[in-house]
């Protein structure tokens, strides 16, 4: 299963972004998926994750209400569509597969990692 993170950029706070996550090898229908992120000198941290048909998500508090996730079965492919973006978004993004239909905020969790894409939102 290869992971290929999309979409990063540089962008002013109170813009949007969307990052995709297209998925190759195997059919991700019956996984769930999440997104990390990682800052420059911090830990990954928990963004959001979807399970497998999409119906159930979970968010961070810290993005909650700004960020959505969502995912298109057809296509292998999730989204992360991000909303009034703030500094403090700025990092490393990657994408996550869980061979489980439900998933959680754990990095142990998932099996499958992507490379990343960074994500700049400046002041």
């Amino acid at each position: 299963v290869q992971l290929q993170a999309s979409g990063g950029g540089l962008v002013q706070a109170g813009g949007s972004l969307r990052l995709s996550c297209a998925v190759s090898g195997r059919t991700i229908s019956s996984y769930a998926m999440g997104w990390f992120r990682q800052a420059p000198g911090k830990e990954r941290e928990f963004v959001a994750t979807i399970n497998w048909n999409g119906v159930s998500t979970s968010y961070s508090d810290s993005v909650k209400g700004r960020f959505t996730i969502s995912r298109d079965r057809a296509k292998n492919t999730v989204y992360l569509q991000m909303n009034s973006l703030i500094p403090e978004d700025t990092a490393v993004y990657y994408c996550a597969a869980d061979r489980a239909f439900y998933s959680g905020s754990s990095y142990d969790e998932y099996d499958f990692w992507g490379q990343g894409t960074q994500v700049t939102v400046s002041s």
